[in-house]
């Protein structure tokens, strides 16, 4: 996990902790109330969230997205609808202007 921009993987984790996915699946729930992937998904979503409102030059919101593991853009485009109530290019957007 020496990558510092790109959240980790469910095997990474449970190589760096020493468990199960089935033992982390349970610590996950029982601590988050929701499973390790629905997790890391929030967090990458918060990160490009971040990076899109800290733009400072002329970015594309696909690029941003791809470089935080997202390659279906229609289902990360819902999924950060949901979480932040508003489109990425609208996050885009209000930054620039």
């Amino acid at each position: 996990m020496s990558r510092t921009n790109v959240a980790p993987t469910i095997l990474e984790l449970c190589d760096v902790l020493g468990t199960s996915r089935r033992k982390l699946q349970y610590c996950f729930q029982e601590t988050l109330g929701i499973n390790p992937t629905s997790y890391l998904r929030t967090v990458r979503l918060n990160a490009v969230h971040r990076e899109l409102s800290d733009a400072t030059e002329e970015v594309a919101v696909q690029d941003i997205a791809s470089d935080w593991g997202f390659m279906h853009l229609s289902r990360f485009a819902n999924d950060y609808k949901t979480l932040f109530s508003e489109l990425p290019s609208e996050t885009l957007r209000c930054k620039q202007m």
